[in-house]
């Protein structure tokens, strides 16, 4: 098979990702993005396996089952509450395929370089390409293949730690070895004579050194980010891995696998500044650890909680004319979102204005919430993104918190030491009334106390978001 197969193939292929990745950012046009991508995915594997320099067919076949069993025991098995460490887990494979990419293309280039011309022959397709490249293009290829070990390995302990994180493995909180930012520039300057050494002599032993301090980055870097910033590192881990494969398309001369790194890459970056500035964060400052911890004595809470039943609940919603729901990572915990869809029903049927507010970094995940509420079936019309919603909280009657605690916290205005300080949030403590589904009087992930809950219209509906809802639907006339 020519290569002009190939390349159409990969054509087509790349048109399919980038229309999956247009229709993915909305909801209605979703679930056709993701057959677009399905099917680019599937020609792109066809193209390669037929495609010149294929071969190894019994081994491609068995990885392939293997890796698609995987897949769908993973797509079967997952609920929508681990999908922010299983897409961690995803970026730390990507990495980390790039790390043993990249040496292997350098194992194979200095296997050529040390052939006679008489000794070149029967070679295979990649070796062809790089005894025919010329002295500057070996050195550009170096360069690639170096920073895409280097890219791989700080994606792969980055996704690593970052899972850890997520899954409740690793302490959340921010956490710096002495020495902090240091420890991180010492690192970053071997990485670039490193390079300079690898450029000049071709050897291993300075690809070895660059990728254990590539490691170092990425475990110290998401080591020293906290909780509270973990939807942007899972963006930012994503973009990472985007770019570590293009760096390994340069590499290997593949022009798909350059095109679909550079989307994702760039999505992936576009994403985190976008959410940065949602959280009214300095994206550099994230990336190297510069949140997680306050900068002062944070404000004393005063007050108390108090709490209120089903029936107190059931009462206000029955009287309420407008009612908006916040939803946070503790109802994808509790699996309650079909109980909020049914909710919601109950309450439109009644000729209630009800809507929901999003905040860009609700849950653990971009996009988190908006999947658990499509998954439940709740129509898009009314599920309103922060900037949108925001300004409407006056004018409600009830406010409806369910497990979130950051994105609702009142310390991000009023309390300059706080370490959300400054970022937007929803305020909801503006409604006439707030009830927050919580577990407990615990702060929550990231561990920041918040004063909504000891507020004087603040009412504490304790327990499981999904049984509380269960006592509370019976109740709604």
């Amino acid at each position: 098979m020519d290569f002009g197969f190939t390349t159409a193939a990969y054509v087509v292929a790349a048109v399919l990702f980038i229309l999956s990745l247009g229709g993915l950012s909305g909801q209605e046009s979703a679930k056709r993005a993701v057959w677009y991508g399905i099917v680019g995915m599937g020609l792109a594997v066809l193209a390669t396996l037929i495609g010149p320099g294929s071969g190894f067919w019994l081994l491609s076949l068995i990885l392939i089952v293997g890796g698609g069993a995987i897949g769908y025991v993973l797509a079967t098995k997952v609920q929508m509450t681990q999908m922010p460490e299983l897409v961690a887990a995803m970026h730390s494979l990507v990495g980390l395929a790039a790390v043993f990419v990249g040496f292997i293309a350098h194992f194979e280039l200095n296997r050529v370089m040390g052939m006679a011309a008489d000794e070149m022959h029967d070679l295979g397709t990649f070796a062809t390409l790089l005894a025919h490249k010329s002295p500057v293009e070996i050195n550009i290829l170096r360069v690639e293949l170096f920073l895409g070990i280097f890219i791989g390995a700080v994606t792969f302990t980055g996704s690593v730690i970052a899972y850890g994180k997520l899954a409740g493995k690793v302490d959340s909180a921010a956490v710096k070895l002495p020495g902090g930012h240091m420890l991180n520039i010492g690192a970053a300057a071997l990485t670039v004579l490193t390079l300079i050494w690898y450029f000049n002599t071709g050897g291993f032993f300075p690809l070895f050194l660059m990728t254990l301090a590539a490691l170092f980055i990425g475990y110290h870097l998401i080591k020293g980010i906290g909780g509270a910033d973990m939807p942007v590192v899972v963006s930012m881990l994503n973009s990472y891995s985007g770019w570590a494969a293009a760096a390994i398309g340069f590499s290997l001369g593949n022009d798909l696998l350059i095109v679909v790194g550079a989307l994702v890459g760039s999505s992936g970056a576009i994403l985190s500044y976008i959410m940065c500035k949602a959280m009214n964060r300095s994206f550099i400052s994230v990336i190297l650890g510069g949140f997680g911890g306050p900068q002062g004595e944070q404000m004393a809470v005063e007050g108390e909680q108090v709490a209120i039943d089903a029936d107190g609940v059931a009462s206000a919603l029955n009287e309420a004319d407008s009612v908006i729901i916040i939803p946070g990572y503790g109802m994808a915990v509790a699996q309650a979102q079909q109980g909020v869809a049914e909710l919601v029903r109950k309450l439109r049927a009644q000729g209630k204005n009800v809507r929901f507010a999003i905040h860009p970094v609700a849950g653990r995940l971009p996009g988190h919430m908006n999947v658990l509420l499509a998954e439940a079936k709740v129509p898009y019309d009314i599920v309103m993104e922060m900037d949108e919603i925001n300004d409407d909280f006056p004018n409600t009657d009830v406010a409806i918190v369910i497990g979130s605690n950051d994105i609702v916290n009142p310390a991000a205005q009023d309390d300059p030491n706080s370490p959300i300080a400054g970022m937007p949030v929803l305020e909801c403590w503006k409604a006439k009334q707030v009830f927050v589904s919580k577990r407990g009087q615990g702060t929550g992930y990231s561990g920041i106390e918040n004063p909504l809950f000891f507020k004087d219209n603040t009412r504490m509906f304790y327990g499981d978001a999904k049984a509380s809802l269960d006592a509370l639907l019976p109740k709604i006339d």
